[in-house]
Parts: structure tokens; C-alpha cells; sequence
């Protein structure tokens, strides 16, 4: 698999041409709607074994191996040539595909009180590619019921797939995870043994392999009372043979303050539960300035906090599936329009501008102006921004990633999953 960067004046046949591939195979890999109108700066899937490189000045087999994690005697060997002829400028190499690790995937679904049909069909076709499938959410009630969410054929597309299905349990109340709510549950004994209760049967009769508990904005006082609680959890879960996560805000000390992190006890949840979601997304938020949304030096600090207080074995890491759309200059106050990858590269497209990368945060970006002449900036995801996040759950070998959420189209991400890992199906 090769990602290709649209230069000016290039067109597709050209570029299917340099890697050997065809028009057709690249604009069906990358749901292109129009294969004639490309992007400058549009990062392209190119669906082929291995890769291709071309020789820059200064260039050696020893150094293109480094670079690509093989050694020069396997490259001059995949190109038939001598390991010890000079290389010229611009002279095209094969790179072979190298071995995948095997790694988890999760993605969460998000139906709004229904699911749409465009939901289910982006829930299918992700499921192959996932290890876990999370509808979002199970609300817990004051009297320690539940408040499911529509699932619709969600459990039966993940027996089809072989997924685990994950229940996920939050603390929502409206639109906002509500402390008071979090609080009630973890220190009123009679309300938490009826949502236990409750939990168990629920994932019993729906066939859930995984309960997943999202409990965020919980105090800094009910720190222990958390870890009480999910030990609790385990508990129950284990004696009918369920699986037990969570979900931790992206924190890179132990004492972090704020509304998200206190309550967070990274060290004592990593050693109950049998793994953890860390959200690390959001550094660009809708009520927020412009900004990449997963900066990849942010996330890399939160993780590498992680690895101190649990194993790597344990650690999924959050990723979005999404971008946003900034009115300029920002306002405090407002709120920037989410959109997917795919409806970002449209939008540039139909506005004529450039796709821009910023190669310290690991990010694409674009500035256009829209009819009412105001300016706006958009930071997204690509197959580059992906490809730098799976090189670092590789480097720092962690369990996998986590999506949120379903529903935006990426098709990019799911061809860059099978093509970096193995993914694992536990059931």
C-alpha cells in the first residue's frame, strides 16, 4: 500500500500509472466521486502490494533501508539488482510489504435516536476491520436502570464479523456527562448494586462480551470510590465470563487537574480492568480555537504517561474520525462544524484551494472563503496523519486503536488498518 500526495498538474492516470496500478482500482479504493478533479495536497490510497520509492540525492540501499525497516541485501534482492551498484536520481525501487503485527480495533456507533441507514452501512462496512463494536451508550438512570441505545441489527453484524460486542455505560444525562449523576452511583450502595444488577443481565440477554464504562467529569473526591467500583465490576463480569474496559481522559500526570482528569486513577484501573480506551482526541474541539483535532506530540505524551502507570498491552488509543470547520477570526462563543475526511477533500475541492500539512503536528489543514465572504479553516484526517498514528502505536506496541466514531466515511483508514495489522477477533 503506497499513499500518494497530489502535486499540481497531476492527474490520476498519471499517478496510476507511476505505481502500476489503474484509474479504476484507485478511485474505488478512495471513493473518489470524481476521479477527473482532483485535490492538490489530497493524500491518496494507492491499493498495491508493497510500496514504491524513488531515489533522492544522496540516497544509498543501507539508507532507504533504514528507512523502510529492511536491509539493503533484501531491497537489492526485491529489485534485482546489485547491492553494490550506485543509484541514480529519480531510479524507482520496490519496497516489499513487511511483516503486521497483530493489534485490537474498536469503533464506537453513535445513533441518534435512530439508526440511520447511512450509520448501519458505515457499521458494516468497518466491522470487518474491528476487533470490537461499541454502540453508544447504555445511560444509567438515577435508580440505577439503563437507558439502552437503538441497536437495531448492530449484534448480529457483529456475529457476522466475529466482534466482540461492547457495551458502553455512561454517565450522560442530556447532552453532558453529569458529576452529580457519576457521583450518586459510585457512593450510594443501593443505586449501585441495582445498576450492577442491571448491567449483568442486560449484557447477558443482548449478548455483549464487553462492558465498557465511560464514566467521565466524575469528582476528584470520588477518585477511589471509581476504582472501587470497577474493581466491583470485574468482579461480577468475570463470574459470567465478561470482558471489563474503560475510558480515561488524555492526561499526562498522575495529579493532572481539571474537570476530566482527578478521577482517573491510570495505575489502579489499568491493573483491574482487561483494557483502556484513552481519548486522545480533542485537542481542537468544536467550542474551541483552530487547531488539529489528535496532534501527534500531545498524543505521544499522553501514551508514553500511560506506559508508566499500566502495560502497553492494555492501551487502545483514541482516534477520530473526523474534522472541523472553523469560522476565522474565532470567536468565543462559537462552534465549528464537524465534517469527515471525505466531506473535508470535497469541500476543498469545490472551493478550489489547496490541501495544506502540517508535518509537526501530523495534520492536514486548508483555509478557503466561503460565499458570504468570510474565512474559515479546516483541520481533518488523512491516510498521513492516520499512518503517522499507527507508527506510533507500532513503536510504543500497544494493544490498538479506538475509533469515534462510526458515521463520517474514511475509507482510507480502513485500507491503511489491514495493510500496517493483523486484526485480532477475539470471538
Amino acid at each position: 500500500m503506497q499513499i500518494h500526495v497530489v502535486q499540481p498538474g497531476q492527474t490520476l492516470s498519471g499517478i496510476a500509472q507511476a505505481y502500476d496500478s489503474s484509474v479504476e482500482a484507485i478511485a474505488r479504493a478512495n471513493e473518489l466521486p470524481d476521479p477527473g478533479r482532483l485535490v492538490v495536497g489530497q493524500a491518496l490510497v494507492i491499493p498495491i502490494r508493497g510500496s514504491y520509492y524513488w531515489v533522492r540525492q544522496g540516497d544509498t540501499l543501507y539508507t532507504i533501508g533504514q528507512r523502510f525497516g529492511i536491509s539493503a541485501a533484501e531491497l537489492a534482492r526485491a529489485n534485482q539488482i546489485s547491492q553494490f551498484r550506485p543509484l541514480q536520481v529519480g531510479m524507482r525501487l520496490f519496497i516489499p510489504p513487511r511483516p503486521r503485527p497483530a493489534a485490537d480495533f474498536n469503533a464506537y456507533a453513535e445513533p441518534r435516536r435512530t439508526v440511520t441507514p447511512a450509520l448501519e452501512a458505515d457499521v458494516r462496512r468497518a466491522a470487518p476491520h474491528l476487533t470490537y463494536l461499541a454502540p453508544f451508550s447504555f445511560r444509567i438512570r438515577r435508580d440505577g436502570t439503563l437507558s439502552p441505545p437503538p441497536l437495531n441489527d448492530f449484534a448480529q453484524i457483529a456475529r457476522e464479523n466475529r466482534n466482540v460486542l461492547m457495551m458502553v455505560v455512561t454517565n450522560l444525562e442530556g447532552e453532558r456527562f453529569s458529576s452529580d449523576l457519576g457521583s450518586l452511583v459510585l457512593n450510594d450502595m443501593s443505586v449501585q448494586n441495582r445498576l450492577l444488577d442491571n448491567i449483568i443481565s442486560t449484557s447477558q440477554r443482548l449478548g455483549f462480551g464487553d462492558i465498557h464504562f465511560d464514566l467521565e467529569a466524575l469528582p476528584a473526591a470520588d477518585r477511589d470510590a471509581y476504582v472501587r467500583f470497577l474493581r466491583r465490576a470485574r468482579q461480577r463480569a468475570s463470574a459470567v465470563g465478561k470482558m471489563v474496559s474503560a475510558a480515561l481522559a488524555p492526561k499526562t500526570r498522575a495529579d493532572q487537574p481539571g474537570l476530566w482528569y482527578p478521577a482517573h486513577d491510570y495505575r489502579a484501573i489499568g491493573e483491574i480492568v482487561d483494557f483502556v480506551v484513552i481519548m486522545t482526541y480533542e485537542w481542537g474541539y468544536s467550542g474551541g480555537p483552530p487547531m488539529p483535532v489528535s496532534p501527534i506530540g500531545p498524543v505521544r505524551r499522553v501514551l508514553e504517561y500511560a506506559l508508566t502507570e499500566m502495560p502497553a498491552n492494555k492501551i487502545l488509543m483514541g482516534q477520530n474520525l473526523y474534522g472541523y470547520d472553523w469560522r476565522l477570526p474565532f470567536q468565543p462563543g462559537t462552534t465549528a462544524r464537524s465534517l469527515s475526511p471525505q466531506a473535508a477533500i470535497a469541500l476543498a475541492r469545490e472551493r478550489n484551494v489547496n490541501i495544506q500539512y502540517d508535518y509537526q503536528a501530523q495534520a492536514p489543514f486548508f483555509e478557503y472563503t466561503d460565499d458570504d465572504q468570510n474565512r474559515h479553516r479546516v483541520w481533518f484526517e488523512d491516510a498521513r496523519s492516520i499512518q503517522a498514528k499507527f507508527n506510533l502505536v507500532k513503536e510504543l506496541g500497544l494493544r490498538g486503536v479506538s475509533y469515534w466514531k462510526l458515521g463520517l466515511p474514511f475509507p482510507q483508514n480502513w485500507l491503511l488498518i489491514e495493510d500496517n495489522f493483523r486484526v485480532r477477533k477475539r470471538v
